[in-house]
């Protein structure tokens, strides 16, 4: 992924597929800095850690999509041995960080704790890294405080589990809403407009137009 922001940095990203839910953890990187964040790292840490070696790059924050614990369950080791902020998500989804531990054992995950996010984030806040910059949308519906980083200049979004190539988040949690999900992504990611890809929390990533034209959720199909 090397394309050109405002202030002319190239990004660098690998995604690392994390714990049975094979969650996509994402390390993002300005190319001229080497500074990066770490975007949901749900479990196995040291698969991440590896990566930030290998990937030879400074993490200075880790980002939140939403409080989930297959997003969330290795955040809080992770920011022990980085000594780093945890940013994110809105603070809507603040009941979900007492519930880790919980989760946790539920899915046999073992290891992760509650925590508190050190900044929670709003409708029209921005984010960067090195000369990297995302603007935030909160995209409520798959949780209540799930949020999107959008990167005008490179087209680009880390959508989280609010949509997926091909389908949309689960609904079926406590505090979703199938109607707010579909309002979140209708009013909030198609209007960023076709040509802008993104990743998502499991699976491939797409584009808007693929999913406006193709998804059966948006399309009426489903």
């Amino acid at each position: 992924m090397s394309h050109e922001n405002e202030h002319k940095a190239a990004a660098g990203a690998v995604i690392i597929p994390v714990t049975l839910f094979q969650q996509n953890c994402m390390l993002l990187w300005d190319e001229t800095t080497r500074q990066a964040v770490v975007i949901d790292p749900g479990g196995d840490v040291p698969l991440i850690r590896d990566a930030i070696a290998k990937a030879n790059v400074n993490v200075e924050a880790i980002w939140l999509t939403h409080g989930h614990i297959d997003h969330v369950g290795g955040a809080a080791e992770l920011r022990d041995a980085l000594k780093v902020e945890i940013i994110g998500p809105h603070i809507d989804d603040r009941f979900l960080f007492d519930l880790v531990e919980e989760s946790g054992a539920k899915y046999g995950m073992a290891g992760v704790r509650n925590f508190t996010p050190d900044r929670w984030l709003n409708e029209g806040d921005r984010v960067s890294v090195g000369g990297l910059n995302f603007d935030i949308l909160h995209c409520p519906g798959h949780s209540p405080g799930s949020v999107v980083y959008y990167n005008k200049a490179m087209k680009f979004a880390h959508v989280g589990d609010v949509l997926f190539a091909g389908s949309v988040g689960r609904t079926d949690f406590p505090g979703c809403s199938h109607e707010q999900l579909i309002q979140s992504i209708t009013t909030k990611l198609l209007p960023l407009g076709d040509d802008v890809g993104f990743i998502c929390g499991h699976g491939p990533g797409s584009s808007i137009g693929q999913e406006r034209m193709t998804n059966p959720f948006l399309t009426g199909q489903a």
